[in-house]
């Protein structure tokens, strides 16, 4: 036959149930609108980071320490060239006054970014007043975070106190060149003049501060050269540099993960829809029996009646695709609102044709992968069908090209996920773990058939009786909507529970009278009078360590310089240019663990080699053991140790925790500072604590257990809301796909129902029989994907967070009842009008 028949005879097949076809093609309208969104607006960021790459950093070029600079260091800053602005950053209390509204002083762990120059070069502070960037060259005026002054209720031209000086509000700080608005939620920033610290006592010996310097060269002037021959020389001063190119980088990456997590949800969606179109197929196909079987009497071969529904599928692919592209480019300009806080850049909305054409691409191809597994059985129906009514043979395991299909997608599926993902093996995972939770949900569809087939219903009512005998009944609808309800419940539900195990995880930290406050920046000569301090509030302090500064020098006999410069080394940098705050003490904490070695409490001041413990996660970056030489540089003083233990520690409680510890007996005399954990009644001890602490001691810091989690529990709201925006398309893909299925059944439940009907079963128990039936599968699609979001959930926290996991029962007695009403709801939207259907239709062959 020729293509033109072929053509000819797929359009006017198709004419008659356009409805039902162009229904079908739904299904996969919201997944390539997600694909094309998520796409389009991943390339918006990246052209607005290509546009606004040097406002990312603000400078060309920005050097850090850890320690303010030394005269070899500022030779090293001054060779560099070009103009410079200079920077300290670090953590303080900001203290507002209780003077004005009557209530007593409150305070907040801030980020104090002290500035001297002309920075940002590139780029603004964007402020209220937009002028109040000017005024920090007063000695007492400072810009706070825009969220202070609501949070605080403070107004422009009102006091705070830093340290043990008292600032005037010049103006509240919107954005911050390359930060996005989540970063300020743990840590809000304040800006001052960086001569303006003099006089507050905030940077005393041992502060924990980083100072920063930024430049501006020439134009003209190539940075990424320039550093390749003096970053070395930065790095033998334990230097950190940033470029413009590296910055971009860096979040171009962080980006890039974002948008291809938002991608993978979407491609669920699309996954599902696609999965729709195959069983709406299917119920179509059964239908179509005889006029396949007339065609292949006319002498139409298999192949060319395959290939007439073929054509069909491809158009369904296409409208289906196409109508989505559309919807995902109207949805594009939702995504800038949704994942703003998280964006460092402004990002202008413009379609990215190549990305269409991508989610066209994807969606096509997947529709039709899909499709052909129904539509190979079309090939085998005989001539002699056409006197028959057995049911169309979809074709079983032993036709050979439907393994040949389920391959390709299984290729397809993959290749997608690594593409998104740029990583074989997460790709792999994420296609591995998809395909095994809808194997999940398939396996668990064939079980609740069986069992509604097994077990005996006759001690039920005559409407739950046929209700529950649909589930199993031929075209009934389990497998199907287990599978899109039941993955679109498993994504909202997980995302729920991690959430939780997160804030849970947070919260058991501070909980058994665990410390909820610490306090750091402690001087010497000030921790007695903190001791009184807190025993007056009635806040006991739980652990205290000294903290010594010092840079590890020397590893296994070989300089730290000549292991930066070793080609192909598997040590990080960082492990090795980093400042450490290490402490000593006799006894191990109650955060710790020994794994391997002796712990030595105590050695004699003069001993040659200090025996030390090292955390084991440090020792394995390091690529050291038991045994081996470090040489540390204690303020100017070489101190030759040797590893004697390796110590597990948990991070994750609020108390001094090292990756050093020395024995008592070496470094007493060398200059520190402490850190102090304690705990509170309640929060209002807590804040009363804090009061009495900074008005008696202005440079000690303190981070509040309660406040902390309350600000991640924000930022993980934020999170989640921009991921469950894109798990709701597989959700509302998940009921597109049931409607679908409900209306292309709908012929064979209308001679189902006349049937009864005829029978004399009347409108209300028919009706019952439905709303029955799509209960009971919304429930069990509920049930099923909150099984599936608890086993996500456990192996989340086991494996990924090292925590227990939340209880799940509060969001499964959510997710149940609304999945249930959702199918319900769905199904007798679907079905409407199908039980007025008169009994005489039974007669008439009603339906198709």
């Amino acid at each position: 036959m020729s293509c033109s028949f072929i053509l000819k005879t797929a359009w006017r097949d198709a004419r008659p149930s356009w409805r039902r076809l162009l229904l079908t093609s739904a299904s996969i309208i919201l997944g390539v609108a997600a694909l094309v969104a998520v796409g389009s607006f991943g390339q918006n960021v990246q052209q607005a980071l290509d546009m606004q790459a040097r406002g990312l950093l603000g400078a060309d070029l920005e050097v850090s320490a850890r320690g303010a600079p030394t005269p070899e260091v500022e030779q090293a800053l001054a060779a560099l060239g070009g103009e410079q602005a200079r920077e300290t950053a670090f953590a303080s209390m900001l203290v507002f006054s209780g003077d004005k509204t009557g209530v007593p002083d409150r305070t907040r762990l801030v980020t104090v970014r002290a500035i001297a120059g002309a920075y940002p070069f590139y780029g603004d502070f964007i402020t209220e007043p937009t002028d109040a960037r000017s005024a920090l060259g007063a000695d007492d005026a400072v810009i706070l975070e825009e969220t202070l002054l609501r949070q605080f209720g403070v107004a422009v031209g009102d006091s705070v106190r830093l340290g043990q000086k008292t600032f005037r509000i010049a103006g509240a700080l919107r954005q911050v060149p390359g930060e996005s608005a989540a970063v300020a939620l743990l840590s809000p920033r304040v800006l001052v003049g960086r001569a303006a610290l003099e006089g507050a006592g905030l940077l005393g010996p041992g502060s924990l501060a980083r100072y920063k310097t930024y430049f501006k060269f020439a134009e003209g002037v190539d940075v990424e050269a320039m550093m390749t021959e003096k970053g070395p020389r930065l790095r033998e001063l334990r230097l950190g540099f940033d470029t413009v190119a590296e910055r971009r980088e860096e979040l171009g990456n962080a980006l890039d993960n974002m948008t291809s997590f938002l991608a993978l949800s979407g491609f669920v969606a699309l996954f599902l829809g696609a999965i729709g179109v195959a069983s709406s197929l299917q119920v179509y196909l059964r239908a179509k029996r005889a006029t396949v079987a007339v065609l292949r009497c006319l002498g139409a071969s298999g192949r060319t009646a395959f290939l007439v529904f073929v054509v069909q599928a491809g158009v369904l692919g296409v409208a289906g695709s196409v109508l989505g592209a559309v919807l995902g480019v109207g949805l594009q300009r939702l995504l800038p609102r949704v994942l703003g806080d998280f964006l460092p850049v402004n990002v202008a909305v413009s379609i990215a044709w190549p990305e269409v054409a991508a989610g066209l691409i994807v969606g096509i191809g997947l529709t039709l992968l899909f499709a052909l597994l129904p539509l190979l059985g079309v090939r085998r129906v005989s001539p002699l069908a056409a006197l028959r009514t057995a049911v169309l043979d979809t074709g079983t395991g032993r036709d050979g090209w439907r393994w040949v299909v389920l391959a390709g997608i299984a290729v397809a599926l993959t290749g997608f996920a690594i593409w998104q993902t740029g990583s074989v093996r997460i790709g792999a995972g994420f296609a591995g773990g998809l395909l095994a939770g809808l194997g999940v949900l398939a396996g668990l569809a064939l079980l609740v058939m069986w069992a509604a087939r097994k077990i005996s219903t006759r001690a039920l009512p005559y409407v739950w009786r046929q209700g529950i005998a649909n589930l199993h009944r031929p075209n009934n609808r389990t497998t199907l909507l287990l599978l899109a309800l039941g993955a679109g419940t498993a994504l909202l539900l997980t995302l729920a529970l991690t959430r939780s195990t997160l804030i849970g995880q947070l919260r058991g930290v501070g909980a058994d009278g665990r410390p909820d406050l610490l306090f750091f920046d402690v001087q010497d000569d000030q921790v007695a009078g903190l001791h009184e301090v807190l025993a007056g509030q009635g806040t006991p302090v739980i652990a205290e360590a000294p903290i010594v500064t010092m840079r590890l020098e020397s590893m296994k006999g070989r300089r730290v310089e000549e292991w930066l410069k070793q080609k192909g080394s598997t040590v990080p940098g960082w492990t090795l240019r980093r400042e450490y705050r290490s402490t000593y003490r006799d006894r191990l904490s109650d955060t710790e663990k020994l794994i391997a070695g002796e712990w030595i409490s105590s050695v004699k001041a003069d001993a040659d080699v200090v025996p030390v413990s090292v955390e084991q996660g440090l020792a394995k970056d390091l690529q050291i053991g038991l045994g081996d030489e470090l040489v540390f540089d204690v303020q100017g003083v070489s101190v030759r140790t040797r590893v004697a233990s390796l110590r597990e520690v948990e991070w994750r409680r609020m108390s001094p925790n090292f990756f050093v510890v020395f024995p008592t007996g070496v470094l007493e005399a060398a200059p520190k500072f402490h850190v102090l954990a304690a705990r509170s009644a309640d929060a209002a001890a807590s804040a009363r604590t804090q009061q009495a602490v900074v008005a008696a001691y202005p440079n000690v810091s303190v981070i509040d257990l309660s406040l902390v989690i309350a600000t991640l529990d924000r930022i993980f709201g934020k999170a989640e809301l921009a991921v469950r925006f894109m798990a709701l398309f597989t959700l509302v893909t998940g009921v597109v796909v049931l409607g679908g299925a409900v209306v292309a059944g709908r012929g064979q439940r209308l001679r189902e129902i006349v049937l009864l009907r005829t029978l004399g079963a009347s409108s209300r128990q028919l009706a019952g029989i439905q709303l029955v039936e799509y209960a009971v599968l919304g429930a069990l699609a509920a049930v099923t994907g909150s099984l599936l979001a608890v086993g996500a959930n456990v192996a989340l926290a086991v494996w990924v967070f090292d925590t227990e996991p939340a209880s799940p029962w509060a969001g499964v007695l959510v997710a149940v009842p609304a999945v249930a009403l959702l199918s319900l709801v769905t199904g007798a939207w679907a079905g409407r009008g199908v039980v007025r259907q008169p009994p005489l239709a039974v007669l008439r062959q009603a339906g198709e």
